[in-house]
């Protein structure tokens, strides 16, 4: 990878987490305006236009889980993969750094709240609302909608990246938003649809850094952001151009 292509993806993941994690710390610090302005709705179209906005602002990579689908299916070469790694792992961890001195008053003072990561979302008492979390989602049932969410935005690559499509590339980026936003709105809830690896992983490590308690506790932080996104992608892949890729020639 060149330096240029490089700085790209850098710059492209920072743009990503700036927004994503953004949207996530409005929300978490209390945003101004009436009780309820913010949600999980506004967490959702927030990822979505961060992703539109990567995308249209950079154009490049900054998502490792799809370059390394992309190189086993040899569309890109492999000796891509690691620099892409490098890259958006670097981008994402300025990406967060940036949040943090953007909103560091606020993180201080409520003594620096996980803005940073995906994560397990909690089931409440619906039969008897309380408004209180009565547990958890398992690391399997996280693991499982990481899965299915990244299977969705996998297809939706290839099918952008199709030369059947190519009146639709030039609207990519929105269109790869609205499927993120869908995703979160339909099957955010039991993981926090990371989708990426570098979305998450470097976030947390900056995370850590500053303060921010118990975000590598345990085996959650690899699993469902980490691995799932990246076999998800393969197999995506695999599915695509097993049943809807087109034929050649068409």
């Amino acid at each position: 990878m060149k330096s240029k292509a490089f700085l790209a993806t850098v710059l492209a993941t920072f743009v990503l987490i700036l927004l994503g994690d953004g949207v996530v710390a409005s929300f978490v610090l209390g945003p101004r305006g009436p009780a309820g302005v913010y949600n999980w709705n506004t967490i959702a179209l927030g990822w979505g236009l961060a992703v539109a906005s990567s995308g249209l602002i950079v154009g490049a990579d900054n998502n490792p889980a799809i370059t390394l689908a992309l190189a086993v299916r040899g569309d890109v070469p492999w000796s891509r993969v690691v620099p892409t790694f490098i890259g958006t792992l670097l981008g994402g961890f300025l990406g967060a750094l940036a949040v943090f001195l953007v909103y560091r008053d606020g993180l201080v003072t409520t003594g620096m709240p996980n803005i940073w990561t995906s994560g397990a979302g909690s089931l409440y008492d619906v039969a008897f609302p309380t408004g209180k979390a009565v547990g958890a989602y398992s690391i399997l049932t996280a693991s499982v909608a990481e899965f299915f969410g990244t299977l969705v935005l996998m297809w939706s690559v290839l099918a952008i990246g199709e030369k059947k499509n190519a009146a639709m590339a030039a609207f990519g980026p929105f269109i790869i938003g609205g499927v993120i936003v869908a995703i979160g709105l339909c099957l955010g809830g039991p993981s926090g649809y990371s989708l990426n690896p570098a979305r998450d992983l470097a976030p947390r490590v900056l995370g850590m850094l500053v303060g921010t308690k118990g975000l590598f506790d345990g085996l959650y932080w690899l699993i469902p952001p980490v691995l799932v996104p990246m076999l998800a992608c393969i197999v995506s892949t695999w599915l695509y151009d097993a049943t809807m890729k087109p034929e050649t020639g068409q």
